[in-house]
Order: C-alpha cells, then structure tokens, then sequence
C-alpha cells in the first residue's frame, strides 16, 4: 500500500474529467491535478513543443512524489507518451480517443471524432484507425478553440451551442451513430454536444476505461491507497482564482487550487531538442 498521491495533468482543467473518474473507482486515492493552464491549448501546438513541456510536467509530479502519472489529456499521450514511459520511474497511463469501442459498438459502422488538431494529426491516432477502424467510417472532426471556450467557463447556453454548431453539423452530415469525445475538456459539455447530434447519437470517452487502467496498475504493484478518504489537490501555472472558479463548476464543490512556477523548458532535454520546440511554436 502507498500514501503517495497519483498524479494528473491536462493542459487545463478538462483531465478533472479524467481524475472524477478515478475518484470514482479509487475514492481512497490521493489525487495531485496539474492544470498547465498558461500554455494552453496543446491542441494548438508542435508536436515536439507537446514532448517537451510533457517531460516539464511529468517529471515535476514524479519529484513531488507521485506514484504514477495520468496523462489525462490526448494531445499529450499522443505526442509524448513513450517519452514520458522513457523517461520517468513511475508507470505512466496514457490516454487516447475511444475509437476502438466505437467501431466495435456502432450500428451503422460510421463513427465521429471530436477533437484537437493535434491529437487528430498525432501518429497514435493514425495508429488507431489503422488497428481498430476496420471498415467503419471514421470521420475525424477537429475543433480549434472548443476547449478555449471550456475553460472560459462556457459549459451551456446558446453561446456555446453557436460555438458548437459548425463542428456538429459535418458530423450530422455524415450521419454518424456514435461519436467519440476525444478531448477531455468535451466531456463537461455532452449533453450539449449530444443535443446538438439529436438523438440516436452515442457519446464515449475514455474517462473510465483510464481510471480502470489506474486500479490494474497500481493493484499490480501493490501501490493502493490503505483504506480511508482520499483528497484532491490542484496545482495550476495560470491564475488560480480564474482556474479555482471554473473548477468549481465542472467538479461540483469548491476545490483549493494553488498556483505554481514551471519554467517552460526542461533543462534535462538536450539542447538541440529544445531547439527543435522553440521552432515550433
């Protein structure tokens, strides 16, 4: 057994949707939430600029002395995940689109995706509809901006449902019968983007799949948490009053959220790759 928090990160706060999950499934469990709230979105950036602030993050959670990292955000897993599993001591649990079990599930074999450009144009993606597409239809659906509008705290109204609208329509078009919510920040909002789809339409997430993939590992490793109630700490680089008022909504009750100084680069990354990522931004 271990008191050791399990560590969390996201480029903002839509991984709370990941880490609600594990909450769920290991209510004993010391959670430690990094919002990377001042370079978001990832979506938006290089894939290399991804892996190098993903090592940043990865390897200050493990130094505060987590047990094992969640990388509760797609774009992350997507472009760093072997990186991260490299790199650090702690096992690492990645995160991807739920395409599998949306091919499998589908009535009609015609998926949608919803998600950032980077995780749609990340090789484990490509890897995805290659072992798990089939004969489906799967159309991807990028959507520049959306988790901006969530962590904004646009969770409902007719704001969001314009934000919406040029996203779901080509999907609607495309007559999918289930659509994979491949961004966590999505999830806050599904039951707009559901009434947007109209009915019939089935969202998945990877949300519980993941936070079932924690309880394996850490049981495997006898890294449990002992009986008693667990706790949720939220470590942000943004503003923490914006990040704790909107963190708020979403989880449900007030959470403490303290804000942290990361640098932007990894001094432990060789220089020519930190050359690499200031190009690409």
């Amino acid at each position: 057994m271990s008191h050791a928090p399990v560590g969390v990160f996201d480029s903002g706060i839509g991984g709370l949707s990941v880490a609600r999950e594990i909450r769920r499934a290991l209510p004993a469990e010391h959670l430690l939430y990094f919002a990377d709230t001042a370079y978001l979105p990832y979506g938006d950036r290089s894939t290399d600029w991804v892996r190098n602030r993903s090592l940043t993050v990865g390897r200050y959670l493990q130094e505060l002395g987590a047990k094992a990292l969640v990388v509760a955000c797609n774009t992350a897993s997507g472009a760093a995940l072997e990186s991260l599993r490299e790199h650090l001591a702690v096992p690492v649990i990645g995160l991807e689109p739920a395409v599998k079990p949306a091919v499998r599930d589908s009535p009609s074999g015609r998926v949608g995706v919803m998600a950032t450009v980077g995780t749609l144009g990340s090789d484990r993606y490509a890897r995805l509809i290659t072992a798990y597409g089939g004969t489906a239809t799967v159309v991807p659906q990028p959507c520049p901006g959306l988790a901006d509008a969530v962590e904004d705290g646009l969770l409902s109204g007719d704001e969001l449902d314009r934000t919406l609208a040029p996203f779901i329509e080509p999907l609607r078009e495309a007559r999918v019968d289930t659509v994979v919510l491949g961004c966590t920040h999505y999830v806050f909002i599904r039951d707009a983007i559901a009434r947007a789809l109209g009915p019939g339409v089935r969202l998945i997430d990877s949300g519980g799949a993941i936070a079932r993939q924690t309880e394996r590992i850490l049981r495997e490793r006898g890294e449990l948490a002992p009986e008693g109630p667990g706790s949720l700490r939220v470590l942000t680089t943004g503003p923490a009053a914006e990040v704790a008022e909107v963190a708020a909504r979403i989880w449900g009750d007030p959470l403490p959220v303290e804000r942290v100084d990361l640098p932007r680069e990894d001094p432990l990354l060789t220089q020519s790759h930190r050359g690499t990522e200031k190009a690409g931004e």
